[in-house]
């Protein structure tokens, strides 16, 4: 497995530890009566503390930032272009998203946006050099 998809599968592995941390205490604060219910009023994360809610939308970016990354990854394994650079965009873009998580979750700004801009330009990086 080239390093790039070993990032991106661990990446894969964060964002399921990352539903449990908000999953736990959404199922706490609200019960799963509400939880599992088909939710028709209002969304869930209005009713979440502000903490819990965090996490929420810290899980929704991760989802989005993961479909750049992950095109990324297929992109440079498929063409064979895994290079020293790639590797180390692929683990710069994995270390910043386990940063994020907390960064998103204490409300740390301006430090949560600058983790996530370091993730978005490693991931840019990749598919640049996938490119050249």
């Amino acid at each position: 497995m080239t390093p790039e998809l070993t990032a991106l599968t661990l990446a894969a592995l964060l964002q399921v530890a990352q539903f449990a941390l908000m999953a736990i205490p959404a199922n706490m604060e609200l019960g799963p009566a509400k939880t599992m219910s088909p939710r028709d009023k209002g969304t869930l994360q209005e009713q979440l503390s502000p903490k819990t809610a965090r996490l929420a939308r810290a899980l929704n970016n991760h989802f989005e930032g993961l479909i750049l990354f992950t095109i990324a990854c297929l992109v440079i394994t498929l063409t064979n272009q895994s290079t020293p650079l790639t590797a180390a965009c692929a683990y710069i873009y994995l270390t910043a998203r386990i940063a994020y998580v907390p960064a998103y979750a204490f409300g740390l700004a301006p430090w949560r946006s600058l983790i996530w801009a370091i993730g978005f330009g490693a991931t840019t990086t990749m598919l640049i050099a996938a490119l050249l």
